[in-house]
């Protein structure tokens, strides 16, 4: 429409306060009800996750004492399969067997005990607070699980 044409209350339109603050409070309404979902979500899968791992370590583990007939000692640790141990017992048949230890989804190195407390070995990581124990997300995950 030409410029001379438009009525003065055409040519300034826009939103007024009003509904701009009820479309804040719709949002503010609809983040009060998501975020407490997707924020459960993320503890969910940082335990799947660290499942996965264990798992894996696991099964690194398996095929180091099927290689070595023992698995690694308390002292080698999951660095065994990583690096070649240089403290006895020395592996006969060491090979790689991961490419590098993962960290577990909070950032800290996996737990290796060897005598296990739960099984022949244990693998588990502490867990969301990193301490022994635990419930709920701070719980520990481990391949006795």
């Amino acid at each position: 429409m030409p410029e001379r044409l438009r009525s003065p209350a055409t040519a300034a339109q826009g939103f007024t306060l009003i509904e701009l603050m009820v479309v804040l409070v719709i949002l503010g309404v609809l983040a009060a009800l998501i975020v407490p979902n997707v924020l459960d979500r993320t503890d969910d899968a940082r335990a799947t996750a660290a499942r996965a791992d264990v798992n894996n370590l696991v099964q690194a583990l398996k095929l180091y004492r099927l290689d070595n007939q023992r698995y690694p000692s308390a002292e080698q640790g999951l660095e065994a399969l990583v690096r070649k141990p240089t403290a006895g017992p020395l592996p006969p048949n060491w090979r790689p067997y991961l490419d590098k230890l993962p960290s577990d989804p909070w950032g800290r190195p996996y737990q290796y005990v060897n005598p296990g407390i739960k099984g022949e070995i244990d693998v588990f990581s502490l867990g969301s607070d990193g301490q022994a124990g635990g419930e709920g997300k701070d719980a520990d995950i481990g391949s006795w699980q």
